[in-house]
């Protein structure tokens, strides 16, 4: 079982949105917050920086944007886990699908490193077989190799269930050819219904549940 990490097992906003306001207001731009922040959450740094500056009608993206993404890989570096913390039931419910027999690892557009980084500050380590970032491989989501390779890297590839909770986790999903569970409380930009996903879980505990009916197991 392969877990997509901002917005799924970790709520990490608080810590992008923040460096991103500080990159902002670094270079005097007006900061996103929370809330704006959040929405630019999902396709990697680079995509969240050039996003930004093209909200921000800085006048030339491409020509900015090397020097301010090596900034904010800065400032995001040191504070990773500043307030990032797991989401309710997360820790119990990674205890529960390993004692079940399940080989798990990470998929994510955060660079592997970081990625590393905060599942071993947050205690998820033992439970993670391999940790992958766009960086991993060479390439990221919602290109489906991404998760294949993860996949292989954790069990071999199969059994394969994704679990996120945006458009370009279900996008992925769907690609590798893979039920997809999603989750509710995260940080997607299109209603989950209409992604069409194989389960809807409004929280982390409901995945046992979620993966006996759509693998009809009993």
């Amino acid at each position: 079982m392969i877990f997509d990490l901002d917005g799924t097992l970790v709520d990490s906003a608080g810590d992008i949105a923040g460096s991103l306001d500080t990159l902002m207001q670094e270079h005097g731009l007006a900061p996103f917050g929370l809330e704006q922040g959040r929405k630019l959450i999902g396709h990697g740094i680079a995509n969240l920086v050039k996003s930004a500056l093209r909200m921000r009608s800085v006048a030339d993206v491409d020509a900015a944007a090397p020097t301010l993404i090596a900034r904010f890989t800065e400032i995001y570096g040191a504070r990773l886990t500043q307030i990032t913390r797991p989401y309710a039931h997360v820790m119990e419910t990674l205890a529960v699908l390993q004692l079940d027999g399940w080989r798990m690892g990470v998929c994510t557009n955060k660079r592997e490193a970081f990625a590393r980084q905060i599942v071993v500050d947050l205690g998820m380590a033992p439970f993670m077989a391999f940790v992958c970032g766009p960086d991993t491989f060479n390439v990221g989501k919602p290109d489906p190799r991404q998760l294949l390779e993860t996949a292989k890297a954790v069990n071999g590839g199969a059994p394969l269930v994704f679990v996120g909770d945006s458009e370009v986790d279900v996008e992925t999903a769907k690609s590798a050819g893979c039920p997809v569970i999603a989750m509710a409380y995260g940080y997607t930009k299109v209603p989950l219904a209409d992604l069409a996903p194989d389960a809807i879980a409004n929280r982390f505990d409901e995945i046992p549940t979620a993966l006996k009916r759509i693998l009809g197991r009993t």
